[in-house]
Order: structure tokens, then C-alpha cells, then sequence
């Protein structure tokens, strides 16, 4: 198979004048989160018909080129699990996508257990896709043709995998809840968590770091801080700097030197002898801070909202058994109709309408019609 590499505005021509006449596209993103500092958009991927661009946004600015066409409501852009994809465009870009279609969410709805799209391609049409660059550095240049044809077969089979799902969810009379779930997905561009701008504690992303006493909180503060700057100025993802496991080895063990570094299994010999001092440095400075002036860990941070109360995981398990029960006569998976997550959320909200069931955040119009009357009657019962 073929693609046409585009890495100038001087080599889209064919692009621009597809996309200008096409009323549907196929559309994929790579990112470079896995090896690199940022997570930064790395190749467009874009199929119309039989031709398929792989574009390079890295090589000049892709957004005068792919704008019009992908923000049109009445273009419609088949993406697989577009969740990520629709954040870097919106961020790097300024893109948000209209016209929305979803294989993955099409594949759910319909029942389908396996929802990855090898998976998809496989069943339906035989195609197995290579595995060999599912942890490719998108960000490196030049991109092998290996890279580059792996990253155009996401696309090259969309359009005819959604038809052949849309033609399923006719049957089943589910496309209503489809098109329901791709506006709630196209709404994700404007999410503040993909702004950049997060203010959270990097300690609390670190297992094991609520049990451990201030001191040694604020040690690892600075050694998270420290790899962070070493990761930033390398563009490498903070692991592959060093790993979170030796790295609270050295804080807890205090990392005295070389010698006391490379004895910790894990950490890299070379990062020791280049930027070890430092570390030693920023660790023995911690020792110094008076015992009132420590910033342990922070206690206000939850993660998930916590085990509910015994009435309320009652009134939880009421409300599964009702979607237990219409999952199974309808023939979906039980978290596809409704999510755990959602259930509590309900639970919580007690709503004794169909309009306050509506109001509760996350549910959507086809599970109220689907599953809605027996929820409320849980509820109302509360």
C-alpha cells in the first residue's frame, strides 16, 4: 500500500484539494508523550477514499491546511477512541473537530467486546496491523517508511469500518445513541486538564509517597523537581530519565554520591555522574529545613471520592441490579450502559424525575430512555 508524505505546504496540493470536495475523511494523530518531555502532536493522519496523507506538523504549520475542513459540521471525521487525539489537536493546534464519528464508540454500542481497532480490522476484513512501532518515538526524523506506513494504515480501513458498524447500529436502532456520544466526545478539546496548566503536587503521583513522614516527602519533592528539569531539557519523559522506584530509594537512603547512587538497582550510571551532585545538593539541603517549614504530603488530596457510606453502597447495588438486568436483555456490556462510576453518582443525587436523572453529570438521553425508569425507581425508594 501507499500514503503521500507531506512535509511542506508545497507538497498538500493533492490534500487541499481532497479535503476541499471530500464529505467524509478519516483522521489519526501520533504523539511523542511515550519517549519524549512533551506529548506534543507529532503526525497527522488523514485517508479520503483510497488515498491516504501522512502529514508532518513537526516540518511547518499544518492548521491553515487541515482547519476548514475538520472543524465543518457537515464533514464528517471518522476517528477510532478519539478522546486523546481530539485534546492535541485542540491544544497544539487550536482545532476542534465537528462531524464526529467514532468506530470505538460505534463497536461499543453495538456489543462488540473487542473495541481495539487491530481487533476491528481483523475481524472484519482480515487485516492484521503490525505491532512494531506501537512504542515509536513519533518526534524522531526521519521517519523510517516502516514508521510511516504503520501510521497510515489507522486510517486507510476507517470509512469502511464505520459503514459496515453504522449499518449494524441501524439495525439495532442505536445510531441516535451514537450521534449522542460523539457531540458529549467533541466537547473534550475544551477540557482545562489539557491546558498545560496544572498546579498539583507531583508527590501525589508517586505511589508510596502518602506514607512517607514530611521530611522525606519534601526530599522527593526536590528529586521530582530535579528530574523533571533534566527530563525537560533532554525532551525525554521523565521514566525514561529514571524511574520513580530507585528514584525514592535515593531519597529514602539518602544518596550520599556516585558510589551510593549506582549501588540503587534502576539508576543509571551515567545520570549519577552527570547530574548526581545536584541531587546530593538539593537532598542535603531538605536536611536543613527547620521541622516547622516542611511541606509533607498533602492531605486534602483524594484520589476518587472515596468509599461511600453503607446506605449509599445499598442504594449502589440496587442500581446495578438494574442495569445488570437491562444490560443483559439488550445484550451490552454492563459498563457501556452505565458505568460504576455513574451509578454512585446517581446513588448521590437521589433524583426522583427523569429530569434530575437528566441533570446527573455524565449521564446521557439514550441511557435515561434505555435503563431510566428503573434507576427511579431505586431511587425514589431512597
Amino acid at each position: 500500500m501507499s500514503h503521500i508524505h507531506v512535509q511542506s505546504a508545497d507538497d498538500a496540493d493533492s490534500l487541499v484539494e481532497a479535503l476541499a470536495h471530500a464529505p467524509r475523511l478519516a483522521l489519526d494523530c501520533e504523539a511523542a508523550g511515550f519517549h519524549r518531555y512533551s506529548d506534543r502532536l507529532c503526525l497527522v493522519q488523514i485517508t479520503v477514499g483510497d488515498r491516504t496523507w501522512v502529514v508532518d506538523p513537526l516540518a511547518f504549520d499544518v492548521t491553515p491546511i487541515l482547519r476548514a475542513p475538520l472543524e465543518r459540521p457537515d464533514v464528517g471525521v471518522v476517528m477510532h477512541g478519539a478522546d486523546f487525539d481530539l485534546r492535541l489537536l485542540s491544544r497544539d493546534l487550536g482545532i476542534r473537530i465537528h462531524g464526529l464519528v467514532d468506530t470505538q464508540i460505534q463497536a461499543s454500542l453495538i456489543g462488540v467486546e473487542g473495541l481495539g481497532l487491530a481487533s476491528l480490522l481483523e475481524t472484519h476484513f482480515g487485516v492484521t496491523l503490525s505491532k512494531k512501532y506501537q512504542r515509536a518515538d513519533w518526534a524522531e526524523r526521519p521517519l523510517t517508511d516502516g514508521m510511516l506506513e504503520y501510521a497510515a494504515d489507522d486510517t486507510r480501513y476507517l470509512e469502511r469500518l464505520t459503514d459496515i458498524l453504522d449499518g449494524e447500529l441501524a439495525r439495532l436502532g442505536r445510531q441516535a445513541w451514537a450521534e449522542e456520544e460523539y457531540l458529549a466526545l467533541e466537547t473534550i478539546s475544551d477540557d482545562p486538564r489539557e491546558n498545560g496548566d496544572t498546579r498539583e503536587d507531583p508527590v501525589v503521583r508517586v505511589k508510596g509517597a502518602r506514607d512517607l513522614p514530611p521530611r522525606q516527602v519534601a526530599a522527593l519533592r526536590e528529586a521530582l523537581a530535579w528530574r523533571d528539569e533534566i527530563a525537560r531539557r533532554d525532551d525525554r519523559a521523565p521514566f525514561r530519565v529514571i524511574g520513580d522506584p530507585p528514584l525514592i530509594e535515593a531519597v529514602l537512603g539518602g544518596a550520599s554520591g556516585f558510589e551510593a547512587m549506582t549501588a540503587i538497582r534502576g539508576f543509571p550510571r551515567g545520570l549519577a555522574r552527570e547530574h548526581g551532585a545536584e541531587l546530593v545538593r538539593r537532598l542535603e539541603a531538605v536536611t536543613r529545613i527547620p521541622e516547622p517549614e516542611l511541606v509533607g504530603y498533602p492531605r486534602h488530596v483524594r484520589r476518587g471520592p472515596g468509599r461511600p457510606p453503607p446506605e449509599l453502597e445499598v442504594a449502589v447495588e440496587r442500581l446495578k441490579a438494574v442495569r445488570n438486568r437491562r444490560a443483559e436483555e439488550i445484550r451490552l456490556p454492563k459498563g457501556t450502559l452505565m458505568s460504576n462510576a455513574l451509578l454512585l453518582a446517581i446513588a448521590r443525587a437521589a433524583p426522583a424525575t427523569m429530569d434530575e436523572l437528566l441533570a446527573v453529570e455524565g449521564m446521557r438521553a439514550w441511557k435515561a430512555q434505555v435503563v431510566g425508569d428503573g434507576l427511579l425507581e431505586v431511587t425514589r425508594a431512597l
